[in-house]
């Protein structure tokens, strides 16, 4: 058993540090478009945005929901990312366990 669960907590752990990077890439890029230094006409620019819009948001739309209005301050990925390293957190453990 112990053959299978191994890899594929490593492979668990490696898709939630890609998709760590990704919100912070979407939270950064989303900031450089609001404070107008790049811009979403570009046609890379708006499909790298797109594409991590699509895959952040539905992480974040039921954070956002939870949390109270700040005003325009967004700390949604900063609550997923906190909810990523204790998921991260756990899974070493229970790795840790098997060994």
């Amino acid at each position: 058993m112990d053959v299978i669960l191994i890899p594929l907590i490593e492979v668990i752990l490696i898709a939630l540090k890609l998709y760590m990077f990704c919100i912070i890439v979407s939270a950064v890029l989303s900031w450089l478009v609001a404070f107008n230094v790049v811009n979403t006409s570009n046609k890379v620019v708006y499909m790298v945005g797109d594409f991590l819009y699509r895959i952040t948001e539905p992480a974040l739309r039921p954070i956002r929901q939870f949390l109270p209005n700040l005003g325009g301050i967004d700390v949604s990925p900063v609550v997923l990312i906190l909810g990523i390293y204790f998921a991260e957190s756990l899974l070493i453990r229970l790795a840790n366990q098997l060994l």
